[in-house]
C-alpha cells in the first residue's frame, strides 16, 4: 500500500551523502538527553522535526504503519534473507549500536513515494556470528517540508531527523575521521569555520530519516530513536 508524501524526481538528493549519513548514523555528535521519548540525540549536527499534538487519527495511522512493517520484516529475522533481497550491511567490521543493512533500490524509491512495507534500511544488532533484527529505517528527500513528512509518518507520533552542518575533511571522503573538528562528530558546525579549516561544508548530509522498532511493546518504544 502506498501512502502520501509523493515528491518530484527532480530532487537533487545526494546518494553519497545519504549513504554517509546512514553510515555515521550512530555516531552523531551532541549531548544525549531524554528531553522527549523521541528526541535523544541533540547537538549542532542533528535536526529534528517538531512534535505535534497527539490525536486519534494519527495514532491509528501510525499503528497501521507498524502493523504493515511488522509483517514485512518477519522474513528478515534471518539476516541472510535480507542480504538476498538487496539489503547490504554497511561496514560490518565496525561496532555500532545498530548495523544498517541498506537497500539502494529502496533508497531511490523512497524519494518519490512511501511504502511502509519497504524501508530503506533494516536495523540489526550483532548476535554471535550473525545478526538479530531490531527494526527498520525510512528515508525521505532532504527538501521535503514537515507537512510532507507528516503525510508519511505522523509527526504527533514520531520525529524525523537529519544530519546537518557537517564539515568534511579536505579530501571530501568523510570516512574514518580522526581529527575532532571534522565529520559527523566534529566540533565544526558553521560554514565559516569549515572554510577556515580548509574543509568542505555540507548543510545537510543526505535526506530525512526515521527509525521504527515494530517488535517493541509500546508506541513510545516503537518510535523512540
Amino acid at each position: 500500500m502506498l501512502l502520501g508524501g509523493g515528491f518530484s524526481a527532480q530532487a537533487d538528493e545526494s546518494v553519497q551523502g545519504e549513504g554517509a549519513a546512514m553510515d555515521q548514523h550512530d555516531h552523531a555528535d551532541g549531548a544525549v538527553d531524554m528531553m522527549t521519548p523521541h528526541q535523544k540525540h541533540l547537538g549542532p549536527h542533528m535536526r529534528w522535526t517538531g512534535l505535534r499534538t497527539a490525536n486519534a487519527d494519527d495514532a491509528q495511522r501510525a499503528d497501521h504503519i507498524v502493523q504493515t512493517l511488522r509483517q514485512a520484516l518477519a522474513k528478515y529475522k534471518d539476516y541472510r534473507v535480507a542480504i538476498d533481497n538487496g539489503y547490504v550491511p554497511m561496514h560490518p567490521e565496525r561496532k555500532p549500536r545498530h548495523y544498517h543493512f541498506a537497500n539502494k533500490q529502496q533508497r531511490f524509491l523512497a524519494k518519490v513515494r512511501f511504502d511502509p512495507a519497504e524501508p530503506t534500511a533494516l536495523l540489526y544488532r550483532k548476535a554471535g556470528d550473525g545478526y538479530e533484527l531490531e527494526g527498520a529505517m525510512y528515508t525521505a528527500p532532504r527538501d521535503m517540508s514537515e507537512d510532507q513528512l507528516n503525510e508519511r509518518v505522523p509527526l504527533s507520533v514520531a520525529q524525523w531527523h537529519a544530519h546537518v552542518n557537517i564539515c568534511f575533511t579536505p579530501d571530501g571522503s568523510g570516512r574514518r575521521i580522526t581529527r575532532k573538528q571534522f565529520g559527523f562528530k566534529g566540533k565544526i558546525a558553521t560554514e565559516s569555520e569549515c572554510q577556515q579549516a580548509g574543509g568542505r561544508f555540507v548543510p545537510q548530509a543526505g535526506g530525512w530519516m526515521i527509525h521504527v522498532y515494530p517488535f517493541e511493546s509500546t508506541p513510545v518504544k516503537i518510535w523512540t530513536h
